[in-house]
Formats: C-alpha cells, structure tokens, sequence
C-alpha cells in the first residue's frame, strides 16, 4: 500500500505523476482555486499549493506510509488539501460521512484503521461512539478553535513529492443499501480520468466557476465538482449544506459568476420553489443532476427558465460515466436520458445470457476504462464477483437507443417478474410520482400466487394532499400495462433512506416479508 516513485519515474508521466496544483499554482497563481462560503476563506492556487505542501510535510511526520487520514466534517479546506497532500505522502485520504450514527461510523472506522482523523467538534459524539473499544488514532479538532489548522500552520512546506498513479489514494464508501458498506479504492491514475470525464461533460475550463453544495464525503463533491474543476484551473465555492433560498441567491450573485452546479433531483424542485429563484439571473447556468431518475417535468422546467440542464449517472467506483450534452432543445427530444458515454469510459449493455444487448433491449451496465477503480477494500471477494475480467459489473440496467443515447431502467437486481414479464420498479416509480398529489414512491416485487411477483408501492403524498388506493391504481390503469401496475399501495410519511439519501429497498422488501411488523417512517 506505499506510495512510491513508479518504475518508470524517468518518463514524463504528466498530471497522472503529479496533482493539478502544482501545475495550477505555476499557470495561475493567483487565480482563486477555492473559497469557503462559510468562513469567508478563499485560497489563490499558490495558497492551496503551499496548503497542500504542508498537509505534506505534516502527514509524513505523522503517519507510516500507506496509512489511512480520515475527515468528518462539513465541507472544508481541509478536505480539500488533504485529498492532494495524502497522495504525495503516500497515505490514503478517507472522507467520512458526518450524517451517519455512531454505530454506523464505527463499521467504516475499523475497515478503515486511520492513523489521523480530522473531526469537527459538532460530531464529536458520533465520533467518540465510533471509536469505543479502539486503539486511538491521533485526532484534531477543529471549530472556533481549529486544531489542524494550526498544526499545517507550524509544518514546513517541501517541494511536492512524485506520487504513484496506481497506488491507493483515497477509500470512498459505499452507502451500504444491500450490506456492508464497501471502500471503493480511488488512485491519482483512475481519479485523474473520473475527473476528466466530467470536465468533457460538463464543458469545464479555467475561468468557470462551481457552487458546490454536495457533501465532500460524495463521490461527486470530490471527483467531478471539487477535482474536475481544480483540474480545469476554475473556482470552486464550497458551502456546508444545501439551503434553497440560499443557493439561488448565490447562483445568481454576480461576484461569485457560479456558471456549473450540481444537485440531486429531489433539491430541484426546492429550488425552484425557492422565493429567491430568478430564473434571469440564471440564464444559461449549467446545470447537472444525477444520483437518482430525474423527472421529466423538472428537466423542461429548468429549459423553461433557461438554464441548460444535463442529466448523468455515475458511481463511487468510476465517477462520471454518462451525460447529456448541454443543449436545452436536446434535453426535450431525449427526456429521460442520462446521455452519451464520457471519453474514458467503455460501455457495454450485457443481457442476461451474458452476450451484448442490442439497441432497446434491456441489460446491465458493464464498464472498462482507467476511471474504473482497482477494487474495494479489504473484500478481495467483492472484488472478485463485480469483475468479469476487464469489465465492471455496475449492477444497474439499461438501454440505448438507435441514436446512443442511454436511459437508466433501474438497479438489476431490483427487477422482479409479474407473470413472466419483466418488471423494473423505476419506471413504475415514474408514472405514480407524476401524480400531482404525489412526492415520492417506491416500487419493490413481493411474492404473488398467482404471478409469482407482483409490486407493492410505498407512496408518500404531498404536503396537504388526500388520495385513495383506488385511485392511484386507475392513474396507474391509464399509463401502464396491467402486469406493471403495483397490485398494492401503502401510504407512508417518509422513505426509508440511506445517509447518503438513497432508498433503502431491503427495509421495505423486509417490512413486506414480515407484515406483522409495519414499516414506520
């Protein structure tokens, strides 16, 4: 696990031998490569490298090599300068989570061992449960008083170390949605094309600038957002949390001139609800969204107002891989889609019987490129079963269409069969969602005497609204065919979600194979 000179350390190995910092700090010095909105702190290039430079030097007098340095913290320099200065070191960066339990963090911890954890003082609780029974790691605090700042202060920068391409960098866990979170091992190499990925994706070059609202524990916040743009020599401005009022003032506050940003589907329509909103000041603002199905009706709200929307799909394990280009009138043709594949990243559509799915037909996900990651932490065995050779098995199914352009069906193993007919739960989940008096839906299969399978619908209505059973399914009747639509409805105040905010089936698929024990939101 150290990080070492590679083999061939009298090649020019170019940005894949050294972070985009260095190389950032030389070309534009005083170009502001970050700001936190929170603090107020904002960093030239030459600042973070000398930031970073430090994070070096400190690390090595600190940690053995190939040891992991956690954060659990709201978005922060720290996260920032840590993710360029643990390669450099050779120690392996893990961001923590900070809306998980104790119990939680504690399952990520001992897979983990960090040697160092930087934590903010408001989840020292979850923190301290985490650590119950553990050998210590060296911690630092930070808050009003910052710890680890004052310690960077008091390192002595050296010039930036080579760092090795294929070595672990960075663990990015898995929400653990069908058990044991997994450490996907990012390296400079594959985090080099994830972030290059979105940057042809998202149009990004020096001179642009990002809100970023995503957590930093997220693979987007760091790979995409955070990396893609410092890759790119553009600004990042990081903000602790998502705050609709308070994002749309700042998407439209000239000073900052934000011209990407990214959220998940569910905070679009907060935005746009949001009394802030002006759609003028946010003309011609791209706009990416990905880690759920995105809604028709929100994609031609966001070309309605002039932004231009791009919807993608990515995972821990390879960043970006898909997206739409930024073209309003192309996002109406093509509602729906998650795009075209990103450069370094080869597709197939794998049905069934393992042979290459032909356009239209339904299959999994299967991926091969230098974005994809090596393997997942500790669970050789994992590794094993998600590779067929060269080939990712993302675990996701799809279909392209004649024109290639790709549509997310659903997660493979969530497909279940009504009648001998497939069934993939987002589609379904589409159609009740539509629904005016709906807000969220969830589709998983429960056994069925007659059909084998059948879907069972957990719907959470929307503030103030009053609807039936009964007609829900005839909405249902009207835009499925019969042996889609959900043969059961259970209204319900919330969805059971991951802390990463994905849903959590298996609670579901178990409350259903257990009725005595009601599902309680």
């Amino acid at each position: 696990m150290t990080a070492q000179v590679p083999q061939d350390a009298g090649a020019d190995l170019g940005w894949l031998a050294r972070d985009p910092i260095s190389r950032q700090a030389a070309l534009r010095p005083t170009t502001t490569a970050l700001r936190d909105l929170t603090t107020g702190r904002a960093l030239a290039y030459a600042d973070l490298e000398t930031e970073v430079r430090r994070g070096e030097a400190l690390l090595r007098s600190l940690v053995s090599p190939g040891a992991r340095v956690a954060v659990l913290a709201r978005n922060s320099v720290h996260h920032v300068s840590l993710f360029y200065a643990c390669p450099r070191a050779g120690a392996v960066f893990v961001p923590l989570n900070w809306r998980l339990s104790g119990p939680e963090l504690a399952v990520l911890v001992e897979d983990s061992a960090p040697e160092v954890i930087v934590y903010a003082a408001e989840f020292e609780p979850q923190l301290m449960q985490a650590l119950e029974g553990r050998a210590q790691p060296r911690l630092f605090r930070i808050g009003e008083t910052d710890a680890f700042a004052d310690a960077l202060a008091a390192a002595r920068p050296a010039a930036p170390s080579p760092i090795d391409p294929l070595a672990p960098a960075m663990l990015l866990y898995t929400s653990g949605t069908t058990g044991r979170p997994k450490g996907v091992i990012v390296t400079p190499k594959t985090a080099f094309y994830s972030a290059m990925n979105y940057t042809f994706v998202g149009e990004l070059t020096a001179g642009h600038a990002q809100l970023c609202d995503v957590p930093l524990f997220h693979v987007v916040g760091l790979l995409a957002v955070m990396h893609g743009s410092l890759l790119a020599g553009a600004t990042v401005n990081l903000t602790a949390a998502f705050q609709p009022d308070l994002t749309a003032r700042r998407l439209a506050d000239p000073d900052l001139a934000i011209t990407h940003y990214f959220c998940v589907p569910q905070m679009v329509q907060s935005l746009l609800d949001a009394p802030a909103f002006d759609p003028a000041a946010c003309r011609g603002l791209k706009f990416f969204t990905g880690g759920a199905p995105m809604p028709d009706h929100l994609t031609l709200a966001l070309a309605e107002a002039g932004i231009r929307p791009s919807n993608g799909y990515g995972m821990s394990e390879n960043g970006t891989i898909l997206g739409m280009p930024l073209d309003p009138a192309l996002a109406r043709t093509k509602l729906g889609s998650v795009g075209v594949p990103s450069p370094a990243v080869e597709i197939r559509i794998v049905g069934p019987d393992g042979r290459d799915a032909p356009d239209g037909e339904v299959g999994e996900i299967w991926l091969s490129g230098p974005s994809v990651t090596p393997g997942y932490w500790n669970q050789p065995e994992a590794t094993a079963k998600t590779f067929s050779g060269r080939w990712f098995r993302t675990g996701d199914a799809a279909r392209r269409d004649a024109d290639g352009f790709y549509f997310i069906v659903d997660r493979w193993k969530d497909m279940y069969i009504s009648g001998g007919e497939n069934v993939y739960p987002a589609e379904v989940e589409a159609v009740l969602i539509a629904h005016e008096a709906v807000a969220e839906a969830a589709v998983v299969g429960c056994p069925d005497e007659r059909w084998g399978e059948c879907g069972c619908a957990f719907v959470v209505l929307a503030p103030g609204a009053a609807l039936t059973e009964a007609d829900l399914l005839a909405w249902c009747d009207a835009r499925l065919a019969r042996y889609k639509r959900p043969a059961r409805i259970r209204f319900v105040e919330a969805l059971p979600r991951t802390a990463s905010g994905k849903i959590q089936k298996d609670i579901l698929r178990r409350t259903l194979a257990a009725p005595q024990t009601e599902y309680s939101s």
